[in-house]
């Protein structure tokens, strides 16, 4: 039996509930391979707008994302500060690499260039890592798996981020987890054999970081045919904007 992601709260449901908002406002984002995507969210993670979406640039340098996200930003207004998931390693605001991007975002300031473009307070994070704070529960060992165009992953214990995890990259197989769980080894090997190989990797997670819960997100989480078992939870696609609220926790 096919898994169903856990169901985010409808945004017009939380603005009809909600009231008066509890500020600071975060427009949170979420950039990916096919998709560049966006939210306002309130301080206590409630959505305040419809998710809305525009495609990523075929050649996804730094430039033409950043015109991207210059559209996706104009549909939004009265926020305070700004989150971003990117999917490659981030220190300190600047992106090191973008394996499903382009190599152009090596060493690229992305933190400091929306604040200068946008005027806004930005704060840059791994993708994955955005992703489970807003799936984790806060207890114990928790990893968290993206999977699309490429394969994210982020550990937390205790609710805290270990950060520059790249478990997509590590060796395994005759390849890397990302070869056998991206979009290239979807196409590749076909739904039958990646539903296999995820299957695989779930109990190669667990031997290796004895995770006491592991959630799964990300665009291909529709292609699972198969109950991943106890302890793993199918998150929603938009966990990853969701969790944008935690990037400013320390906020005053």
């Amino acid at each position: 039996m096919t898994p169903k992601p856990a169901k985010p709260a409808t945004p017009k449901y939380a603005r009809k509930n909600a009231g008066k908002p509890a500020r600071p406002i975060t427009l949170s984002i979420d950039i990916g391979g096919s998709g560049l995507k966006a939210m306002l969210l309130d301080r206590n993670g409630r959505p305040l707008s419809e998710r809305q979406r525009v495609p990523t640039p075929a050649i996804p340098t730094p430039l033409a994302v950043l015109r991207g996200l210059d559209k996706l930003r104009a549909q939004f207004s009265g926020f305070d500060h700004v989150s971003v998931g990117f999917p490659g390693v981030i220190k300190r605001g600047i992106t090191y690499t973008a394996a499903n991007l382009h190599p152009k975002w090596m060493d690229f300031p992305l933190q400091a260039e929306l604040e200068k473009r946008w005027k806004k307070p930005v704060r840059v994070a791994n993708d994955a890592a955005v992703q489970g704070y807003g799936a984790v529960s806060g207890k114990g060992v928790e990893l968290t798996l993206t999977l699309g165009t490429g394969m994210g992953s982020a550990l937390f214990t205790d609710g805290r981020l270990c950060p520059g995890l790249e478990l997509g990259h590590h060796p395994w197989k005759t390849k890397t987890y990302e070869d056998y769980l991206g979009r290239r080894g979807l196409d590749k090997f076909g739904k039958k054999s990646w539903n296999k190989f995820l299957r695989q990797a779930i109990a190669q997670t667990a031997a290796t970081f004895n995770w006491d819960h592991l959630y799964i997100g990300g665009g291909n989480t529709k292609k699972i045919t198969f109950d991943p078992g106890p302890n793993v939870k199918i998150v929603s696609n938009e966990s990853g904007i969701f969790g944008g609220v935690a990037l400013w926790r320390d906020w005053k």
